[in-house]
């Protein structure tokens, strides 16, 4: 009987740990929403600009960036996609122009440029860069000389 009185304190006490946290701009517009554990962020987020239009959502492990992220102008059009891992962005990320259309994809790697960058201009590839470490190492205007 002890033993059951012990954890049903204990997991009581690690659940009431974990919260759904909401925070707002003065005006009452939500500018925040997600999960607490232990006073970092974990899980899904949200965030929002003043005028109440989504900014950034992704997800938090022990209150870094983790996993996919997707940001936005606050005009709720597409800006960044991207992967995170310990805060930092890694592998493929996708940038959009004003209007929505794909402008470049990269590669990172800790925050850095790593592998390749592709530029396109009205949905065609125009241009590839490769880097390491964020310095660019190699370029391709030629698709053709690319692909070979």
């Amino acid at each position: 009987m002890r033993l059951f009185i012990l954890l049903l304190l204990f997991s009581t006490t690690v659940s009431a740990q974990k919260s759904y946290q909401k925070t707002y701009f003065k005006n009452s517009k939500i500018k925040t929403e997600g999960w607490i554990n232990n006073n970092q962020k974990i899980n899904y987020w949200k965030f929002y600009y003043s005028n109440g239009t989504l900014q950034k959502e992704g997800h938090f492990s022990e209150g870094l960036e983790t996993k996919y992220w997707y940001f936005y102008r606050e005009d709720s059009s597409k800006e960044k996609e991207g992967h995170f891992k310990n805060g930092k962005q890694n592998d493929w990320w996708l940038f959009y122009n004003n209007s929505g259309v794909l402008n470049y994809k990269c590669q990172f790697k800790n925050n850095l440029k790593n592998g390749y960058y592709l530029c396109y201009q009205n949905y065609t590839l125009k241009k590839i860069e490769k880097y390491k470490d964020g310095k660019k190492i190699k370029e391709w205007i030629d698709i053709e000389s690319f692909k070979k």
